[in-house]
This record gives structure tokens, sequence and C-alpha cells, in this order.
């Protein structure tokens, strides 16, 4: 098992230029920060801050302007596609507000997609059941999205972040479209997920009430971390 004292996540100097013409958006100016095993940090900051830009780096998404990106120690930047791919499927699930789900299959369906792309066969059937049943769905395999809650979605979202036990979950704003009892039985199954399988979870979130329960807030303005701050 890896030391829970090793970086998982290592950006130095991260800066992110996006080319509007003739005007140079800077996204990000200079973040730096570590994430260890296990950890949960969430990222705030107002809209046009760079949380999103950062996330996207984080779940090999975009590549940087200048800075490094270290994922368990490799430099992303020296990936090809097919290596990033190959990364975002094994090693970083994603959980977005908008749940993103194909609205005409099962949920089982949805869920066995990541498998899909890496190629398993046999064992898919049973990894993805397995999945739903760990977020409490496993009465609801069968049902599409629309026969579903919001809450019940994002559940079905979360069961395909984990299903192939990777080593980050990316949520992106995990409670935004949920009333308040179902973003937080969605929270406590994230932390729950990460106290029993030691999966990173990094959160992208406005809540305060969202972010009050990471171990590590990053609070990011401008492109650039403006304080960070362990909850009370």
């Amino acid at each position: 098992m890896m030391d829970m004292k090793e970086d998982v996540i290592r950006v130095e100097d991260l800066t992110k230029v996006y080319q509007m013409g003739e005007i140079e958006v800077h996204a990000l100016r200079g973040v730096s920060f570590t994430v260890k095993q296990g950890e949960v940090l969430a990222i705030m900051g107002p809209s046009g801050s760079g949380k999103s830009t950062l996330m996207n780096m984080i779940g090999c998404l975009d590549v940087p302007s200048d800075g490094n990106y270290y994922l368990e120690s490799e430099l992303v930047s020296t990936l090809d596609d097919d290596q990033l791919a190959l990364v975002r499927n094994r090693k970083i699930g994603f959980v977005f507000q908008t749940f993103n789900l194909l609205p005409r299959a099962t949920a089982l369906a949805n869920v066995e997609l990541p498998l899909r792309y890496a190629g398993k066969n046999g064992s898919r059937k049973k990894m993805a059941q397995d999945a739903l049943e760990a977020v409490g769905l496993g009465d609801r395999i069968y049902h599409q999205p629309n026969e579903l809650s919001g809450g019940q979605q994002q559940r079905v979202a979360i069961a395909r972040a984990i299903v192939t036990d990777p080593t980050i979950i990316l949520a992106d704003e995990p409670t935004g479209n949920l009333d308040s009892q179902s973003g937080e039985e969605i929270m406590n199954l994230l932390l729950s997920l990460n106290q029993t399988r030691g999966t990173i979870l990094v959160i992208v979130t406005h809540d305060p009430e969202v972010a009050a329960k990471a171990q590590r807030i990053i609070y990011i303005r401008d492109g650039r971390i403006e304080r960070e701050e362990v909850p009370a």
C-alpha cells in the first residue's frame, strides 16, 4: 500500500493562458500545492477564479501553459493523448454537477461505461453491480435516469466514478443540483468512500458547508491561491 505521507498529486507553479483573439486570459498564475494519499481537499473561489481550469488540469483534461503536474510521481506533460486517456480511465473518477448520465441507458449500463473503455469484459457487469450496491442503489440497477431522483442519479454518477477503483475522485459542485437533504447524503457518501477506500477526494465547490467537510480548503482567486485553511 502507498505510504500515507507520499504526495500523490504535486502541482508546481502551474500557469494557464488562453488566447481569445488578441486577448490573453490568464486562468492560472503560478499555482503550487500537494495532495496526499486519502486526503479530502476542497477548492473554493468565485466564478472566473480559475478553479475549474485547475480541476481540468488535475483531471488530465487540459495541459498547463507552464509549470509541472506530477500524478503518482509521473510528469503528466510527458504523456501522449492515449496515455492521458488511460490515466483518466484508470486513475481518476469524475463526478459532475449535472450527473452526465446517458438518458436511455440503465444505471447498470451507465456504470459499466468506464469498464467498456478499459476493455474489461467478463467481470464488467459484476463490478458495475458491486459499485451500485456500494452507493446504496442495488435495487435500482435497471432503472433509467428519468426513473430516478436527482440524488439517486448522482449516486449512479458516483458509482461510475468508483467502478475502476481510481486513485482520485474529482467532484465538481457534486451537490449543486440537489436539495439540501440529498446534498448532505451525497457528501456523506463521498466521505464514506474516501474513508473505506482511501481514495483522494477533490471537491470544487461554492458551498462553504460542503467545503467545511474537507480536511483542507484551498481558496483561489484571479488564478492564484489566496490562502489555505484547515476547517475547525
